[in-house]
This record gives C-alpha cells, structure tokens and sequence, in this order.
C-alpha cells in the first residue's frame, strides 16, 4: 500500500491509503470526527457497508486537507460510523483512511515504488519518463479504467476492463471467474482482502499472461473473488481490477487530465510473482500494533503442518522479533522461497512454542 500523511482541518498528521479504486475520500476512524473541527455534517447510506447504522456515514462540510506543497479546494469526505475496515490491524501501523479521486484529478502523479518516493505536478508541466509507454485510460465515476488482454490457463484469451487500483494489494482480480471462464486446475482458498461489505473470500490461482499495451507479463497470480460479489451493483461493469502487485514493476505516472497512464518497467519487472507460502493469515494488533496474531490457517499447508493455529501470536522468526519488523518484512520472508526453513517462535495455549516452518508453495 502507498501511505501518506497529511492534516485534515490544521489536526494530525493521520496516515492515509492513497487508492485509486475509491471516489469519495473515506475517513475509516469514526473517532477522528471529534478532532477534526467538522462544522456540519449529513447521513448517507452507503449500499454494501453492512445493515442498520453499520451502513451509514457521515459527509463532512468542505475540509481542508494539508499535504506538503499541496493546496486542497471542494473536498469533503464519507466519515464511516463504525470502521468495516481494519486498515491499521492490515498494515501494522495507525491508519485514517483512504484518499483517491481528489488527489489525482488536478495532478499528474509519479510513482517510483523502488525508491518509495511520489512525484506530483500540474498535468501541463508533466514530462513523462523517457521510454514511458502511454496506457489509454478512461475516468468513469471518479475511477481509471483501462484494457488489457488475459489468458486463462485453458488458452482461452479474453478483453477486460479493469479498474486501475494501487489500494489492492494483488496483481489482478477477475469477477464472475467460474461463471465466465470456467475454474483453474489448481486453486487456493483465501482471503482476499476487505472491502466496503466486510472480508473478500474467494480464491487464488494464476492466469498464464496479462498483456497491458505492449508489455506481456507471465504466469500472474490472480484472485478470484466468489460469487457473491457479483450481488453487489456496480455503477460501471468491469471484469475485474489490475492491483498494486502488477504496478510495482513499473514506474507509474497517473495523468487523469489526458485520460492516460505511462508505464516504464523497472528492474522488478521480470521477477515471478510469487505468494504466501507459510499458509497463514496474520494481522497486527495492540496499541503500537506490534503483536501479530494469526487469524486463518489454510489446511495441508505449512503452517498446518506444524501445528500453528488461529489465535497464536508469533514472537519471532529466525530470532529476531517481530515487533522489530513490519507486516511487509514478515511477508516478505514468508513468501521468500519454497522449501526454506524459519525457526518462528509462537505464543500457544499460554505458553511459547519453536517450531520448524518450512515454506511450501501453494500456488
């Protein structure tokens, strides 16, 4: 996830997903709506957030939004009345929000997810980078979209449209697979993420290439939600959406203003696209979010193997403690290399546990 900080009516800073996948500024903290100065505000319902006051927000009166060089104008944000969320257990630090349409509508924004930096500028002093290949997108309900080929490991190739959207952490997403394409061989079950209504259950497997303009990437790993996300109602179809996974591997410029999207490989763009192979589901929790417990154990896999179950807390891994490392250094390590051993430490039944995890790929 790309998180920024930035001040909201002169208070914080608070940390904010940028994501392009949203229109409406969110504001996931109910409690942040008492130090924030709102001087009105009005209910709305928002369908798929949940039932009863769950699926209500707040829209604030027009805020002032302070990012460094940045002047904020017209923006008002969706305060949620109970966070659906969890963004701060996911990503192991203190999380506000989500930021999307109205960062990116009068910037032109340049991403370098090797270095960690973003670049922005009015679209008519954008240079693009040299050798950029330009992606035509269209803007549809405060959202980018554009098209790509799939192949499905059935050879059967298909024209998506895809939602660009950095706040998924996949490489891609196809709904209405089983229905449309039919069911990979091999497939994992998995939690694929949250949304609006709660947790996305589906499964993962991988699609033998996706051709975005002239760039071809191979054996993707690709979730497919289940069925039931199809119930909700989508204001534009789409087949699905490309995620933050396939952009890293290159340099990114968002230029809404001319409708494109400039993409330039970097040296990651070659590297497999690898997952989990520890077999669990873990989340940050307490006030510093240094506790990580684990919330799914995938059956047969190598966390099964040994034992650990939901509920555990891992201490440590190859002794060095995990309230040293981010969630992204821990899921880096657990997705490193098939047939690796981590001597991981758990919290167990109140008593601590070494166990031998040997990493198994699944997928």
């Amino acid at each position: 996830m790309i998180i920024i900080p930035l001040k909201i009516n002169d208070k914080g800073p608070f940390n904010f997903i940028l994501d392009t996948g949203v229109g409406l500024m969110i504001i996931s903290e109910p409690a942040l709506i008492d130090s924030i100065n709102i001087a009105s505000k009005r209910t709305i319902k928002i369908p798929g957030l949940g039932e009863g006051e769950d699926d209500e927000a707040y829209i604030t009166s027009l805020l002032h939004i302070d990012i460094a060089g940045l002047e904020s104008y017209d923006i008002t944000a969706a305060v949620l009345k109970k966070d659906q969320f969890n963004l701060s257990n996911y990503a192991g630090m203190r999380i506000s929000g989500l930021l999307g349409y109205e960062f990116f509508t009068n910037l032109a924004v340049k991403i370098n997810f090797n270095d960690s930096t973003l670049s922005v500028c009015r679209p008519k002093d954008l240079h693009p980078f040299r050798k950029a290949f330009k992606i035509p997108m269209t803007i549809e309900d405060r959202k980018p979209y554009l098209q790509a080929g799939v192949v499905f490991q059935n050879g059967k190739r298909v024209d998506a449209k895809l939602v660009v959207d950095i706040g998924a952490g996949h490489p891609i997403s196809i709904e209405d697979m089983a229905e449309k394409n039919g069911l990979p061989e091999k497939y994992i079950a998995a939690n694929l993420g949250v949304g609006l209504n709660g947790p996305i259950e589906g499964f993962i497997s991988r699609i033998n290439e996706v051709d975005i303009g002239r760039f071809k990437l191979k054996n993707v790993l690709a979730s497919f939600p289940d069925k039931s996300r199809s119930a909700i109602k989508l204001s534009v179809p789409r087949d699905g959406n490309l995620g933050i996974g396939i952009l890293k591997k290159f340099d990114v410029i968002f230029d809404y203003a001319d409708n494109a999207l400039y993409l330039k490989p970097s040296y990651t763009f070659d590297e497999p696209f690898e997952h989990d192979m520890s077999g669990m589901e873990y989340f940050g929790s307490g006030d510093d979010y240094q506790h990580v417990f684990v919330s799914r154990v995938e059956p047969g896999s190598a966390a099964d193997d040994v034992g650990i179950e939901r509920g555990d807390e891992i201490v440590s891994i190859d002794f060095e403690p995990v309230k040293k490392m981010t969630l992204e250094q821990i899921d880096a390590l657990f997705k490193s290399k098939d047939g690796r051993s981590l001597l991981v430490e758990i919290f167990h039944d109140k008593k601590y546990d070494n166990v031998i995890l040997t990493l198994k790929r699944r997928i």
